[in-house]
């Protein structure tokens, strides 16, 4: 009989799953990793590929922003470390670009399967192009997934990071289109006496259940 058995993939509020891997800057484990930052790691289907390498500057050339924000980037895919080390070389001998942030040399596919990188129904070879926002407490936050032939949108990898660390530091919610700057959104009442506070607030009244703040 055919084994159908799929192993459940990470979730949004899961602890992400540890492991200790081979990366271009070294051994790497998830959990030291993540110690007291967020992590944003992302997988890519392969090396030497034109899309994976204009992703990969992108998420070099906003370093500054992501340690600013207090991120660390972590890059997978499945190809061997020497692999990976003649592609990061290729590509600043040819643009300047240096990907200093370590990438997982995943050649048995272990993390890609853990994570959910692999889909078969995509490819059986190569990962998607997903993106995992891991808090400092190890919880996964924020997943998005891309298929091979369409590249992510670094403004919007950058846009949600910030509302994630904004909602979390603030008790908020961020609304459709939300910027750095824009109003946020404050929970509902809960009860009676909550909606008579909310009344008198200073808060913008769309109605009881849905009033904006500034921060």
């Amino acid at each position: 009989m055919e084994n159908n058995t799929i192993t459940q993939m990470p979730r949004i509020g899961d602890k992400a799953p540890d492991f200790t891997v081979t990366t271009t800057t070294g051994p790497l484990t998830l959990s030291e990793y993540n110690k007291g930052s967020w992590v944003v790691m992302f997988s890519h289907p392969a090396d030497f590929t034109p899309v994976c390498t204009t992703e990969m500057s992108g998420f070099a050339k906003e370093k500054d922003f992501f340690a600013k924000h207090n991120a660390k980037l972590l890059g997978l895919s499945i190809d061997s470390i020497h692999s990976h080390i003649a592609w990061v070389n290729a590509v600043h001998e040819k643009t300047g670009v240096l990907f200093e942030f370590p990438i997982i040399a995943d050649i048995d596919m272990k993390i890609s399967k853990l994570y959910g990188m692999l889909q078969p129904g995509e490819s059986e070879t190569a990962a998607v192009r997903a993106v995992f926002f891991i808090d400092p407490a190890g919880k996964i936050r924020l997943i998005m997934y891309y298929p091979l032939n369409v590249g992510r949108n670094m403004a919007e990898i950058k846009r949600v990071l910030v509302a994630l660390q904004t909602a979390f530091e603030h008790s908020v919610a961020c609304p459709l289109d939300w910027e750095p700057g824009d109003k946020v959104i404050v929970p509902a009442p809960k009860t009676i006496e909550d909606l008579a506070e909310r009344k008198i607030s200073n808060l913008e009244m769309v109605d009881w259940y849905l009033a904006k703040k500034s921060i």
